[in-house]
């Protein structure tokens, strides 16, 4: 008894240890703590979970934790900001795949009524949409994929005939869990629902699929702590799964959807060619932007995925100093899906140590916007094209977007006039007041740096 007590208690310890990571996760001052008091719970579920259980053979486990501690370091290490929204989406498949697999043993349990072999299922089959469907994701997010949706012509009578599938071989599969047969099919059905729900999915909705996901994952591990009575994982897979639905919730705000917009019609699906923009585009070279910004009073920076790639946000606190150096005021204006995930943005300013409270959300600097003398685009696209405001006919029609156009002048840094990720033309780029300057973003700021250091 005094044992279970003890394994219970650890268990609150984990919980709470969850919870408070949570809540210094949102943040950027107290995030890293955060992570840290997470991964303690994690560590302590695993731990005090080992000792409760008869292991025969601990080798295997320490095997498991060395290698997952090496992948863990040299991830953290090697992999790039560019790539931290693709790494985001396997750790997402790679939790389906987990949570897959601990549904498949605990089949091996003596006692199996109904409703274990209810979360087994949901376990397997959540967590297989999670997995393929991750794998998906990636594959557009790292552009192995195209980040076009990929449609036909009955895509959605495909995608709920799956669905209705795996239902129907989760019923039989609850009555004769002692065939095998069932529980392929439900692996294989669910895989391939995974796969078909995320095909038809444009590369701009990827911060709302990227959330959903996480939440999925959450859910499986929930399902599984059901399948093996582990609270734990039941408490861990539903703070997961709860915050992934209000992140996807706040993302499909972001992109003007609604939920089940996103969980049940294939969102994304009318991301595609719109409307040709015609009209002139205005280049500028940086020395004549810099006699623009040198007399600016305020700058609003607006940063895109470009930016990521070009790894310019170093440059650009850079220049924020030097503006503010001259008497400028310099903030930053971050859409909550700028960006391949959730936070995006945010995370890679952060690793520039650009100011918290300088970064100001849509809503917060759109009714500002009439009042900067200088707004600067770096790398974005969709989250400032005005195609949402003017053109009905255009697929992103109605989404809230940046009011970058309202500033005094527009200076839009992009290396060329291809479209954005969502393969859409934007009207911006043709207004009176923007002014294209035209080459990589990091070498541009550096330009502008050195203009204003002289």
């Amino acid at each position: 008894m005094p044992t279970v007590i003890l394994i219970n208690l650890s268990y609150t310890v984990a919980a709470v240890l969850f919870i408070l990571g949570l809540k210094f996760l949102g943040n950027p001052d107290t995030a890293r703590r955060g992570n840290a008091l997470s991964s303690l719970g994690m560590l302590l579920a695993v731990v005090v979970t080992l000792l409760d259980h008869a292991i025969i053979d601990y080798r295997w486990i320490l095997l498991g934790i060395v290698a997952g501690t090496l992948i863990g370091a040299f991830a953290a290490r090697l992999i790039a900001m560019t790539a931290m929204p693709e790494l985001v989406a396997l750790f997402n498949g790679f939790g389906g795949i987990a949570s897959l697999l601990v549904g498949c043993i605990a089949l091996s349990q003596s006692q199996l009524d109904r409703f274990i072999l209810l979360t087994i299922f949901m376990s397997i089959m959540i967590g297989g949409v999670t997995f393929s469907g991750s794998l998906v994701a990636w594959g557009k997010l790292s552009e192995r994929i195209t980040g076009r949706p990929l449609v036909f012509n009955g895509q959605r009578f495909v995608n709920g005939g799956l669905l209705l599938a795996n239902i129907v071989c989760g019923v039989m599969f609850v009555q004769h869990p002692e065939q095998t047969l069932w529980l392929v099919l439900a692996v294989l059905l669910s895989t391939s629902l995974g796969v078909m729900t995320l095909l038809p999915i444009g590369g701009a909705d990827m911060p709302v699929v990227i959330s959903l996901l996480n939440s999925y994952s959450g859910l499986a591990a929930c399902a599984a702590g059901f399948a093996i009575s582990n609270n734990i994982l039941i408490v861990a897979g539903s703070l997961v799964g709860a915050s992934g639905i209000i992140l996807t919730n706040i993302m499909c705000k972001a992109m003007n959807r609604s939920l089940a917009n996103v969980l049940f019609s294939g969102f994304g699906a009318a991301s595609g060619a719109s409307k040709k923009i015609e009209g002139d585009v205005k280049a500028i070279s940086t020395e004549d932007a810099f006699y623009i910004l040198e007399a600016a009073q305020s700058v609003v920076v607006i940063p895109g995925y470009g930016m990521a790639v070009a790894q310019a946000q170093h440059g650009v606190k850079e220049l924020q100093g030097l503006l503010e150096k001259n008497g400028c005021e310099v903030v930053y204006a971050i859409h909550p899906v700028a960006g391949r995930m959730p936070g995006h943005m945010n995370v890679l300013l952060a690793e520039a140590d650009v100011p918290y409270d300088l970064l100001l959300e849509m809503d917060d600097i759109n009714p500002r916007m009439e009042t900067f003398d200088v707004a600067i685009v770096i790398g974005a696209n969709d989250v400032v094209n005005t195609a949402a405001r003017e053109i009905e006919n255009s697929p992103i029609y109605g989404m809230p977007i940046i009011n970058a156009d309202y500033a005094r002048t527009v200076f839009v840094l992009k290396r060329s006039m291809a479209s954005g990720f969502a393969g859409l033309d934007n009207p911006l780029f043709y207004k009176d007041n923007t002014r294209m300057i035209f080459g990589d973003a990091k070498e541009t700021v550096n330009k502008l740096i050195r203009e204003l250091s002289s």
